[in-house]
């Protein structure tokens, strides 16, 4: 089957910054694929790529089959762009902004259809300035559903979401998965990609870290749990040191707090928590998660995601 999205030996510089550093990885058809990050990553300079809004500086990138070099006004007829920030023109309502990008393609959806989807149809004659921050990202989507397109690329989708606005926005793309919609986005927020993402690319500083799925990214982490300690006094290398072979520093922060990795030992946390107790360091704040993708990055570049 022909991949959705490939991308080859990628390089994208502005003067003499490298946004985006020799990347090669593939999206297949009908996934969601996310590409995870921090700002100034280089995953906004990759969709800008893909959508045919960037040109490349070295490397190959083919779109549904077709060069963007060469066939970027094809591409653009059949993908879906929704963008970190879109202005819509103030005087016109829902559907005849709709109505006026439907007009550019010669596919298009009802924006009824689209609306109804999204569950914005009660808003059909609102002005997007009159819509809540959640509404507004819905609107987007819908907007980049316009031409029934067969790859829908979502840049930060989320980004400025109260929580549950996060969630039905999650809700949204996974219908559009659910139709054999390819999806692409980005994010940096760890649960978001865990949670609707088939596959990431995971990248900093312009390279590309790690390619898989989320659970295999994980099982890669030989600790089972993360722990979180906020202790009254520091814990010094030689407290450290003590402790077995199955607990693993990864992050001392402000404060006296500890961010450990306990590894497939029913012991490792008791010990951890006796060296506190013997050396009297007053414990705090104890924290105990599973490992996360969190943890995958901290492996991969040994500094938390930046927002």
């Amino acid at each position: 089957m022909q991949s959705a999205v490939q991308v080859e030996d990628l390089v994208k510089k502005f003067g003499t910054v490298t946004a985006v550093d020799g990347i090669s990885f593939q999206v297949e058809q009908g996934e969601v694929f996310g590409i995870l990050g921090p700002n100034g990553a280089g995953k906004t300079t990759i969709l800008e790529i893909i959508e045919g809004l960037q040109t490349p500086t070295e490397g190959l990138v083919k779109v549904l089959g077709r060069d963007i070099r060469t066939d970027a006004r094809n591409i653009k007829a059949r993908i879906g762009v929704q963008l970190q920030s879109s202005a819509y023109y103030d005087y016109l309502d829902l559907t005849e902004i709709l109505s006026l990008l439907g007009s550019f393609y010669p596919k298009r959806v009802t924006p009824d259809t689209l609306l109804e989807q999204v569950g914005l149809l009660d808003r059909a004659k609102s002005r997007v300035g009159e819509l809540s921050g959640g509404q507004k990202q819905r609107f987007a989507v819908a907007a980049s559903l316009i031409n029934d397109p067969e790859l829908v690329i979502l840049d930060e989708p989320t980004t400025g979401l109260d929580p549950q606005a996060r969630r039905n926005l999650w809700s949204l793309v996974g219908e559009i998965h659910r139709r054999d919609v390819t999806v692409v986005l980005t994010t940096h927020y760890m649960e978001e990609a865990e949670v609707m993402c088939d596959r990431l690319a995971i990248m900093d500083h312009g390279k590309l870290l790690a390619v898989d799925s989320p659970t295999n990214l994980i099982s890669q982490i030989e600790a089972t749990y993360a722990v979180k300690l906020v202790m009254a006094k520091p814990l010094n290398e030689s407290q450290f040191a003590s402790l077995n072979g199955s607990v693993e520093l990864v992050q001392t922060g402000e404060d006296n707090t500890y961010l450990l990795r306990l590894k497939n030992d029913p012991h490792a946390l008791q010990s951890v928590l006796d060296e506190i107790s013997k050396a009297d360091l007053g414990l705090e704040h104890l924290e105990i998660t599973p490992v996360t993708l969190e943890d995958v990055f901290l492996e991969l570049t040994g500094a938390e995601l930046r927002d």
